[in-house]
């Protein structure tokens, strides 16, 4: 038997308790909900059929995103029943691409608080304004400081709604419970003067601080964390490339933390370099990468692959020799005097360029990955270079949303006459090109970062390690069956994402305890150890009652 001391309209106002017209006649004669709620019971089923009624009444993706976080913020078990019911169908509306619209407009479609709000000014006092959160056992807490949202940059306060949907991926794609996650965004300003001159908008109107008070701040903020929530992991979201960077560097070795863009972009996007070279009949070593783009994703993403080179025999010299990078100022080679302290491990000995196909040309790749958020960067000269060169060339154009992405799958197979091999940061449609049928893979961040999460969860792990990430990339590739890769599908499909992550976080649980971090006893079947933890969408069956002990 639960137990509540919510009674009434609180009770009705509390998400995580609403069950709105599915109360049964007992609960509402025990809570005082009798009159308060239609004079009926209905079940979760009929409920479900209402929300997707009022759905389909919906004319935008914006406008069925605003209807569900609403939902969310009054019945938050209908709300994970909805989104779970059907995932290939609601995970772009809660999250990609329509996040992205969500975040321009945040503060114009803002209806309540969701998560916490830590602005700069509170700085020695974040400890006692986190106890404020009245969940005492946090989890996880993903952060941004709205730095570089998506591809569309400097969002400041407007990205607060990054954090929220991730978190909800946590649930809706590997079953966290829901109570455990913290979305919060730290406003320490904006440079986007459009915001900053914009009444509605929600954070500072200052613009951002130097480096280092930025990092003193989140110095504070990330040690109140260890105290306050003793067993959390922070989970960096959206930050500039360089401060993703360099706060993953400064805390990994101390604290549970991760960064998304940097070690979830890399371990998605290893899972379909694996499943390329499966398709190809290579291996990972066996292939030449050049990016376009090399920021946080795309340093991130390099240092991932070479860490699984690594571990495939190759040193690391070896692997770095076969990773080039490209970015705004041209490919990184060794005379240029403008590179950050991370990127120069890729700068080899190239004559200067700033062409991309030349450059192509040159190095000769197998696989181009765009992390360049320029929407149709790789052109047609692009990919019939790849092709000229390759009788398999590998496409991933993984910057999001899908206007920033690098190249369609239309244009991919089309442009290579069918013989590329294809994904990309959002969903495209299959493609038909000269009696065959292409399947176009999403190399989306939601197959890895919640099953990682569900097994730090389950484990209570001390610290993330990027070997989580290649497990979890490999676990991914490895649930591809033949039949899609023969299609060209890198990744598993997304209407069984649960029971694909169920079994990516078993496996990264595995290494978790194999590495010694786990802080709970080893389970004989982890398959089955994940599984317990799963939350499942679906209304208490025991009558709820006032103080009642089980």
């Amino acid at each position: 038997m639960t137990t509540t001391t919510k009674r009434g309209i609180e009770l009705l106002q509390d998400p995580s308790l609403n069950k709105s017209t599915a109360f049964s006649e007992a609960e509402k004669q025990a809570l005082g909900l009798v009159g308060l709620v239609p004079d009926l019971t209905e079940t979760q089923e009929l409920q479900l059929q209402r929300v997707m009624m009022q759905l389909s009444k919906k004319d935008t993706d914006l406008d069925r995103y605003i209807y569900l976080m609403n939902l969310l913020d009054h019945d938050e078990t209908l709300f994970y029943a909805t989104v779970m019911s059907d995932p290939a169908r609601f995970l772009p509306i809660v999250y990609d691409p329509t996040i992205g619209e969500a975040c321009l407009k945040f503060g114009h479609i803002y209806r309540q608080a969701r998560g916490m709000y830590l602005s700069i000014t509170r700085r020695g006092k974040v400890k006692d304004i986190l106890k404020n959160w009245p969940q005492k056992d946090v989890r996880f807490i993903c952060v941004t400081d709205g730095g570089r949202i998506l591809g569309l940059g400097d969002l400041g306060a407007n990205g607060a709604g990054i954090p929220i949907g991730k978190l909800q991926l946590y649930t809706a794609c590997a079953g966290v419970p829901p109570q455990y996650l913290l979305p919060m965004y730290l406003d320490a300003g904006t440079n986007n003067e459009q915001y900053l001159r914009d009444p509605l908008y929600l954070g500072m109107r200052k613009t951002r601080p130097a480096t280092a008070d930025l990092y003193s701040f989140v110095d504070e903020f990330v040690e109140a964390v260890q105290e306050v929530f003793p067993k959390c992991c922070i989970h960096f979201e959206d930050w500039t490339g360089t401060d993703a960077v360099h706060l993953l560097q400064r805390y990994r070795d101390k604290y549970c933390v991760y960064n998304d863009d940097v070690q979830g972009t890399a371990g998605i996007t290893l899972a379909g370099m694996i499943n390329a070279a499966k398709i190809k009949g290579t291996k990972l070593k066996d292939e030449k990468y050049l990016f376009l783009g090399a920021g946080s994703a795309g340093i991130g993403l390099a240092n991932l692959l070479c860490s699984a080179l690594v571990g495939q025999g190759m040193s690391l010299k070896e692997a770095q020799s076969r990773v080039y990078m490209f970015d705004i100022n041209g490919l990184l080679e060794a005379s240029r005097k403008d590179l950050v302290d991370f990127q120069k491990p890729y700068a080899h000995e190239h004559a200067p360029t700033r062409d991309f196909v030349a450059a192509i040309e040159s190095i000769k790749p197998t696989t181009i990955i765009g992390v360049s958020t320029i929407g149709g960067a790789f052109n047609q000269r692009v990919i019939e270079a790849m092709a000229r060169i390759n009788a398999r060339p590998v496409i991933l154009a993984l910057s999001n949303p899908t206007e920033h992405a690098e190249c369609t799958a239309e244009q991919a197979y089309t442009w290579s006459k069918g013989k590329a091999i294809y994904a990309a940061g959002v969903q495209f449609p299959p493609v038909h090109y000269n009696g065959q049928t292409f399947l176009p893979g999403q190399a989306n961040n939601f197959y890895i970062f919640p099953a990682v999460g569900m097994a730090i969860f389950a484990t209570q792990a001390k610290r993330v390690t990027d070997e989580m990430f290649i497990e979890a990339g490999q676990a991914v590739a490895d649930q591809v069956p033949s039949e899609l890769l023969k299609q060209g599908l890198l990744y598993p499909l997304q209407s069984n994402i649960l029971e694909t992550e169920i079994q990516t976080a078993a496996r990264v649980a595995k290494l978790v305890f194999d590495s010694g971090l786990a802080r709970v006893a080893r389970p004989v079947d982890m398959v089955a150890f994940i599984r317990q933890q799963v939350y499942k969408p679906e209304y208490r069956t025991e009558e709820t009652r006032v103080g009642a002990v089980a």
